[in-house]
């Protein structure tokens, strides 16, 4: 992938010295904690690294962006944290925005009908974008070819929570907002851990994740992002392949033998009653959950009319609240105030 030639200032010494690990584990990469797939370097570099190839995106850092354009929720989530929703100048796909920056935000529309004209008069300081395979989109080929800046991400494919919530550094060396953006990793890894470390984790929770999408059930790896917030937890994702991170399809029958051993159903899809689950497929009734009447809970409380869920927009960059949700509604039947998930009822 080319270079980025962006030159904006910030001292990035002293990103590189913020929150260091105190208890001396390997860093992901040179200068962050958790994150494998970007670095902040010192001679004022921003690199975002492709876990496909190992190439790398550069954006060299003078003076702080004004206007960023976000092809993700989670970007949007992360300039919004640390007080920087202004810079915000468009988004794609509006709607399935849990929270807009602010009113009016241009949307320039999804990769495949993407409104060029509209970019080129935004005139943006940078495009973060994200793939999801080693081959550059045509998309992106295009923007550069039109002068646009475009820095490819890849925070969804971190696969510990905290990775992810780290690209907010990132972001914080974008706009000249460092320390604004190591204060709210250091208190969120802070808080994570603290909530990791509370719970007993030698009886887990097994857990029976997500329903059918597009008539394939997926079950994520044991080292998948869902399945480390789930073990944090003390809970266990049951069918999970251990040392893996991409997620498996399991067939219908084999989901039904895994529900008999589960203790709560997580994540599952757009039911929000247990009557509706049922009517998903005439075999849910006789899923452990339903038939023996234990918690059923979906991540799916705060989402919008198109779809947007917020578990996945300000869920990335907190996700020490979500680890709270999932400790209260293993070990406390969800009675505490719940973030992103509600208990589904009759």
């Amino acid at each position: 992938m080319k270079n980025i030639n962006i030159y904006v200032y910030i001292a990035a010494a002293a990103i590189l010295a913020a929150c260091a690990a105190s208890d001396g584990r390997p860093k992901a990469s040179p200068s962050c904690e958790y994150a494998s797939y970007f670095d902040i370097l010192a001679d004022s570099a921003v690199v975002a690294i492709s876990p496909f190839d190992g190439s790398s995106d550069t954006v060299l850092v003078r003076q702080p962006l004004r206007r960023i354009i976000c092809m993700s929720s989670t970007n949007v989530a992360c300039l919004s944290a640390i007080g920087a929703d202004s810079l915000v100048a468009a988004v794609s796909g509006a709607g399935y925005l849990a929270k807009l920056p602010y009113e009016g935000v241009p949307d320039i529309g999804y990769e495949a009908a993407l409104d060029y004209e509209k970019i080129l008069e935004i005139k943006p300081d940078l495009l973060v974008a994200y793939v999801v395979s080693g081959a550059e989109p045509q998309y992106i080929t295009k923007l550069r070819s039109l002068g646009v800046p475009v820095l490819v991400l890849h925070d969804h494919l971190e696969n510990h929570p905290l990775a992810r919530a780290e690209y907010v550094r990132l972001f914080g060396a974008l706009t000249g907002r460092q320390e604004q953006a190591d204060s709210v990793f250091c208190y969120v890894r802070d808080r994570y851990e603290t909530l990791a470390e509370s719970v007993e984790a030698t009886d887990r929770v097994k857990v029976l994740l997500n329903i059918p999408y597009a008539d394939a059930w997926y079950i994520p790896g044991a080292e998948n992002y869902m399945s480390q917030l789930v073990r944090d937890a003390a809970g266990e994702v049951l069918g999970a392949q251990a040392g893996a991170s991409k997620s498996r399809v399991v067939s219908l029958e084999d989901a039904y033998g895994i529900s008999q051993k589960a203790d709560i159903w997580l994540n599952p899809g757009h039911c929000r009653t247990r009557s509706q689950l049922a009517s998903v497929h005439q075999l849910f009734p006789s899923f452990g959950p339903l038939a023996n009447d234990l918690p059923i809970y979906n991540n799916t409380l705060r989402t919008t009319p198109e779809g947007g869920n917020d578990f996945w927009e300000s869920g990335a960059v907190r996700p020490d609240l979500i680890l709270e949700d999932l400790i209260q509604v293993f070990h406390y039947d969800g009675s505490g105030n719940l973030n992103y998930y509600f208990r589904l009822e009759d």
